[in-house]
């Protein structure tokens, strides 16, 4: 299968999208960060409320993080959090209960044990679906030089594609490794990452990926 996801909804789908001019590569810089979005316990066991089998996806995102570290490129790890207070308050959890599992302290925030995650890491709590709002993420990447944001994660369909559209609307190049994101049922998943390389950022193979970091050595 290609890692681009044309063809998802038909020839004509993909005529109709060329014709408008979407699908254009996207700018690939030299100061990369990766960005990995919610791969907590609670999204990667599929035993809890909002988990799903994302082993694969965990391991891809370790091998993409592990060729990131030698360029000294910002890794950025987020969870999702709530205090008491706020699964009463916060629409989106009267809109998605089942986010209410996601509490602080709880083991279900916590990062997925088989990921490298160091101390030196950048680590973020975010309320909402996207990785950059109310976090101060832009500007964290912005001190550091980045120009180019690689969004990894769970789930393609919410929190991924969200990071990915604010990602680029806050001025940087994406790309979306496809064996790095995944989601809880296959069509949402590939609906999404239809429109991320459509509209947003390049979706990408690992080995693209890969290449594209080990160039910048």
């Amino acid at each position: 299968m290609s890692p681009h996801p044309t063809g998802l909804h038909g020839a004509g789908t993909d005529a109709t999208y060329a014709t408008a001019g979407f699908g254009a590569a996207a700018r690939r810089g030299t100061r990369p960060a990766v960005v990995v979005v919610d791969l907590t316990v609670g999204f990667t066991d599929p035993a809890l409320p909002t988990g799903s089998e994302l082993s694969e996806v965990v391991a891809a995102t370790s091998t993409l993080v592990e060729a990131a570290r030698p360029l000294g490129a910002p890794v950025v790890w987020t969870t999702i959090a709530y205090t008491p207070a706020e699964l009463d308050t916060l629409p989106w959890l009267v809109k998605a209960p089942g986010m209410r599992s996601l509490v602080e302290g709880s083991a279900a925030v916590g990062f997925d044990p088989r990921l490298d995650v160091r101390g030196t890491d950048h680590t973020l709590t975010k309320k909402g679906a996207s990785a950059f709002f109310d976090t101060g993420l832009a500007t964290l990447l912005r001190s550091s030089g980045v120009d180019t944001v690689l969004v990894c994660g769970a789930t393609t369909s919410g929190c991924v594609r969200a990071s990915a559209v604010d990602a680029v609307q806050s001025g940087f190049g994406v790309l979306v490794p496809r064996d790095c994101v995944g989601d809880r049922a296959a069509g949402p998943h590939e609906a999404n990452l239809f429109d991320i390389h459509a509209k947003y950022g390049d979706v990408v193979g690992l080995d693209d990926a890969l290449a594209y970091l080990k160039g910048l050595l």
